[in-house]
């Protein structure tokens, strides 16, 4: 990460997509933590992929990857490394 640039703009959507259920977990470190709270206050749609992240988890609870098929389990991992945050029109 750079000096120079602004808080929140160090990470990408893709980038907090891929760590967003260890930041829900609480197993990131302070400095990424900072950076991906930065990051949501600036990111209207990764703010609501959190905030429905959330929603997910209070929902349906905790589903043991165990249980899930492999099918099952490949086509989770697919939609989440394809998954695209809406983009702002207000920038």
């Amino acid at each position: 990460m750079t000096e120079t640039t602004q808080p929140g703009m160090q990470i990408s959507c893709k980038e907090l997509v891929e760590v967003v259920t260890d930041y829900l977990e609480g197993s990131l470190d302070d400095t990424l933590v900072a950076e991906i709270e930065a990051h949501l206050e600036l990111c209207p749609g990764c703010d609501a992929y959190l905030q429905q992240m959330r929603t997910t988890i209070d929902e349906l609870g905790h589903v043991p990857v165990d249980s899930l098929s492999e099918h099952a389990k490949a086509d989770l991992m697919a939609a989440f490394r394809n998954f695209r945050p809406p983009r702002s029109t207000d920038t």
